[in-house]
């Protein structure tokens, strides 16, 4: 069965380039990202890494924690993160994961069940799929999930974008727009009456339309 938004993400054990986690463990009470890579050793995923490196602090003050996937043993991912420092000038500050068997592939529905359970032979072309974002919250649920091509880096100042998003909405009956970005107006959800909204949103609002109202983004 696929994974949807709000399924629980599923638990795990697994070696990574820092020791042994237990993923739900070490997610603990903050958020975190999840991002999985075809194989070591690919041009693109080597670019991602590098820039997830020097954005972690920005992850970090948002009490997010990342962690990188790769179909391959941790002994390679070892020697991938040094050529990943010389070429993208970062080194890699956050674990990732050894999945030489396939089974966190599979167990987060990138790989069918169905695939040999090893990564020995595979190439980057067999674990295509295997080039998902899962943003998981402190309930441990799926917040977000996105799969990129093969040939296409992914935007990471977007995931960031949208843990900012949600952040906010969870804590406030509003929501985002389109290209929102952090610090502008933000929109009063359809669940909060006219009336309340003065209580609400002492900032003040605008009424486009009676579905349709703006106030300035309330936690600033």
């Amino acid at each position: 069965m696929s994974l949807r938004l709000g399924d629980i993400a599923p638990d795990f054990q697994a070696e990574t380039t820092q020791g042994t986690i237990n993923f739900h463990e070490w997610i603990g009470n903050g958020w975190a990202v999840l991002f999985s890579h075809p194989k070591d050793f690919t041009p693109v995923c080597t670019t991602e890494l590098g820039y997830m490196a020097k954005m972690e602090p920005e992850f970090r003050k948002r009490n997010c924690k990342i962690i990188g996937l790769s179909v391959d043993p941790v002994e390679s991912h070892l020697r991938w993160e040094k050529d990943i420092e010389e070429t993208q000038g970062s080194a890699v500050n956050y674990p990732m994961i050894g999945d030489p068997e396939l089974k966190i592939a599979k167990l987060y529905d990138m790989l069918p069940a169905s695939e040999p359970s090893t990564s020995e032979g595979r190439t980057a072309v067999n674990n295509q799929t295997v080039r998902s974002v899962f943003v998981v919250g402190p309930d441990k649920k799926i917040k977000l999930s996105i799969t990129y091509p093969m040939t296409t880096g992914r935007n990471f100042d977007e995931i960031l974008r949208v843990i900012d998003s949600m952040q906010l909405t969870a804590g406030y009956s509003v929501a985002t727009p389109v290209n929102w970005k952090n610090g502008d107006d933000v929109i009063i959800t359809t669940a909060v009456k006219d009336e309340d909204i003065p209580a609400k949103f002492p900032k003040g609002h605008k009424r486009i339309k009676p579905y349709l109202r703006t106030t300035p983004q309330p936690n600033l």
